[in-house]
């Protein structure tokens, strides 16, 4: 079994495949010929390829039986129903306005339930979590899909043969996985959300026009990667920390250079060198940060090259292209919105613990100063003993007990990640209701 470690990805990650060595080293040196744009467009021409939704009842039926898809009757649609309120006893529930399973997270569930209906006979592999939702990649793998995850950067494809069916999930593939398919000869199934792959756009049209793409994301998350892998020259910023690090350079070309690529040794291209790359930039990002942090960093930098070269200059040398989803930015403006609500004592957000867009519904909650738990299923909440296990903004998993004072009235905020059920969050209520009352 042999590896290789495709050129513009970030360090972190390399792809094992059956094929021989020669093979391997050959399928490197044309992935550089062949760009992400051509490598795409190919996938259409080998009649192996779904990108589309069937619309297909029964599978829709088999998402809600499973419940990983919109409700329709249950808890959450009764309060929608309701102006986003409910009245449980002593406990109040007020529902983010926009929250939970986005367009493209569900539309990349169904086409893999779908992919299940239309080849039942075949085997079934994701080339990563269809979504960061443990319920829903639970229910997948109960159908029979294989999740193929990686280990130490490297992911092993040699058990994925000919005729096979491949999906790629929600976040996207890279190119070197995408030209290793089309080669490969399976069907792919083509999951990818339609936002993502307008970044893509966006990071194609910088390497044409000879810029260095800067992507605020997070250098080892799954879309990042993917992303990176159609730039022909990268920077990997993950907030504005890392944005003034590169602004101060772009303004003093040349300071600390050794320093710089230390710091950003796994998040940047092959070969990158400030001093070259800085000169020309675009910015894109990974589709689930911070509104606001993304808006910031392309002032920043926008304001670097403006004092670098001067107003008659900066559009030659910075680009700035509309690529912040509209669903991750209607859940946060939502939050924002109701985390202003003062009769609001306390905040729930339900999804995924490695949910990048989750992750920064919770920031928003404990920037407001607001006690927030952040549980990615009802297995957190114990009923019995009055605790909850919930992860923290930053990371750290934590035990809280007696987190609600029984039989005394609360107001609750909620909200949940694009890619959490609506069950999921019914399930959790139904526990907070049960504790409180």
């Amino acid at each position: 079994m042999l590896s290789f470690r495709p050129s513009s990805l970030p360090k972190s990650t390399s792809l094992k495949g059956n094929k021989s060595s020669k093979v391997v080293c050959f399928a490197k040196a044309e992935a550089k010929a062949e760009d992400g744009r051509s490598v795409r467009r190919s996938l259409n021409q080998t009649g192996r390829y779904i990108r589309h939704l069937k619309e297909d009842a029964s599978s829709q039926k088999t998402m809600e039986k499973d419940g990983v898809g919109y409700s329709a009757n249950g808890l959450l649609s009764q309060i929608k129903k309701n102006n986003n309120l409910w009245q449980e006893g002593n406990v109040q529930v007020k529902i983010a306005k926009a929250y939970g399973y986005c367009w493209g997270v569900e539309r990349a569930v169904r086409m893999a339930y779908e992919a299940r209906a239309s080849f039942p006979d075949k085997n079934i592999y994701i080339i990563n979590e269809i979504i960061h939702n443990p319920e829903v990649n639970k229910k997948l793998r109960a159908l029979g899909v294989i999740i193929i995850n990686g280990k130490h950067g490297e992911k092993d494809y040699s058990v994925i043969q000919v005729g096979d069916v491949v999906i790629f999930p929600a976040f996207g593939a890279t190119v070197e996985e995408m030209k290793f398919f089309r080669d490969k000869g399976v069907h792919i199934v083509d999951t990818t959300c339609p936002w993502v792959a307008k970044v893509w756009n966006s990071v194609d049209i910088h390497g044409r026009k000879k810029y260095t793409s800067v992507i605020h994301g997070k250098y080892s998350h799954e879309e990042t990667i993917a992303t990176a892998s159609f730039a022909a020259n990268y920077i990997i910023i993950k907030d504005l920390e890392e944005c003034q690090i590169v602004s101060d350079y772009i303004t003093k070309p040349g300071s600390d250079k050794t320093a710089f690529l230390k710091r950003f040794k796994k998040a940047t291209s092959k070969g990158f060198d400030p001093d070259v790359h800085l000169q020309h930039i675009g910015l894109a990002n990974q589709t689930t940060m911070l509104k606001g942090d993304t808006m910031q960093i392309g002032k920043n930098l926008e304001a670097a090259m403006l004092a670098r070269y001067g107003p008659e200059k900066l559009n030659k040398h910075f680009l700035l292209m509309e690529t912040i989803c509209d669903a991750t930015q209607e859940r946060q403006d939502a939050l924002f919105e109701l985390v202003k609500d003062p009769s609001v004592d306390m905040m729930l957000v339900v999804g995924g613990f490695n949910s990048s867009n989750t992750s920064h519904l919770q920031e928003i909650s404990e920037d407001k100063g607001l006690k927030s738990f952040w549980v990615d299923g009802p297995s957190r909440v114990d009923v019995d003993s009055n605790t909850i296990h919930h992860k923290l903004g930053y990371g750290e998993l934590k035990e809280t007990k007696n987190w609600i004072q029984k039989g005394k009235a609360i107001t609750v905020g909620v909200t949940s990640g694009a890619s959490t059920p609506d069950r999921t969050v019914e399930e959790v209520l139904e526990k907070l209701f049960s504790l409180a009352n």
